[in-house]
């Protein structure tokens, strides 16, 4: 038992290691070219932070193993949602600010309701992937567009403020020096992200077959929980410093990459189907908390410790829902 628990939680260890780095080298090579913070905390950051899922996911499609690939995309926006924002909420009421309600959050409910829709009829193939892209980028470019000499953000950018809460070295350097050693930095993190997700999706594949568990099981519970670890993280981090609004907006920016960047990649490079169990039950699922989600935001623009315990309890009866 120990050789399949071992890849597995070796995995997750290079995945968020390797996420860390990649986005320090990234973001500090990025300012010392001369791109704007905004743009920075837009792609950089918000994909960075994201490599997790995408590399676990690519890597499981190229495996064939779509239960893992779009069981940790469903299962990390459920995560996110019911685990994250619930633990979030319990230890400080979540803020919800203005902008990220009316634009991401709505952004969000609709490629989860698109998705939900899409994926008991279409495969996700190459021509489905290029749309999900696509969409990404010209809502990344609207957002750059209203929030360009703004105060007002989004939950984009308050993903990208959760990550420098949790890590001072995110901050900008006030320095132009060599890109050297941030490069250097960013590839020494792809490497143990990659590394660490090839563990992770063999290891994922031996416990399901160890335990006789569907790997779509263990695709939205186990990997989708170590792959969102990174986002409970800077979500916590920013909770405890009364940042409320940044914990409302790592969750919302979050799920919106991982459909639209992390599912599109996917479906871009490992073209597949989603799996039954999937598309009849665990994304309507998704559908179901994140509308939850936008009626507790939308009540009082706050997300109070009793709606963050009704989240957490959900967790756990989903979970016991879908484990056999």
């Amino acid at each position: 038992m120990t050789e399949t628990w071992l890849p597995l939680i070796a995995g997750l260890v290079l995945l968020v290691a390797g996420g860390e780095l990649l986005v320090r080298g990234a973001v500090q090579a990025a300012e010392r070219i001369g791109i704007s913070p905004l743009v920075i905390g837009l792609t950089l950051v918000g994909f960075g932070t994201s490599m997790p899922e995408l590399v676990t996911s690519v890597q499981a499609g190229l495996n064939g193993s779509p239960g893992i690939a779009y069981g940790n995309v469903v299962g990390s926006n459920i995560a996110n949602i019911l685990l994250i924002a619930g633990v979030s909420a319990l230890i400080t009421p979540v803020i919800v600010a203005r902008s990220a309600l009316r634009r991401d959050a709505a952004v969000m409910l609709g490629v989860a309701i698109a998705f939900a829709a899409i994926a008991p009829f279409l495969p996700m193939g190459r021509i489905m992937g290029l749309v999900f892209l696509a969409v990404l980028v010209g809502y990344i470019l609207f957002v750059i567009r209203q929030e360009r000499g703004s105060s007002d953000h989004g939950a984009i950018h308050d993903k990208s403020a959760a990550l420098a809460g949790a890590d001072p070295t995110i901050a900008p350097p006030h320095s132009r020096r060599g890109l050297v050693v941030p490069l250097l930095i960013a590839v020494a993190g792809l490497a143990l992200v990659v590394g660490g997700g090839s563990l992770l999706v063999n290891g994922a594949v031996a416990l399901a077959r160890g335990f006789g568990v569907s790997e779509t099981v263990i695709g939205l519970t186990i990997v989708a929980i170590g792959t969102s670890m990174p986002e409970l993280v800077t979500s916590v981090i920013a909770a405890l410093k009364r940042q409320g609004d940044v914990a409302f907006g790592n969750v919302v920016g979050s799920n919106i990459y991982n459909i639209l960047g992390i599912g599109g990649t996917t479906a871009l490079i490992a073209p597949s189907f989603v799996p039954e169990e999937i598309a009849g039950f665990d994304a309507p699922v998704m559908v179901g908390v994140s509308l939850l989600l936008v009626i507790f935001a939308a009540t009082g623009l706050r997300i109070a410790r009793r709606e963050g315990a009704v989240l957490l309890a959900g967790y756990g009866a989903y979970v016991w829902l879908i484990w056999p």
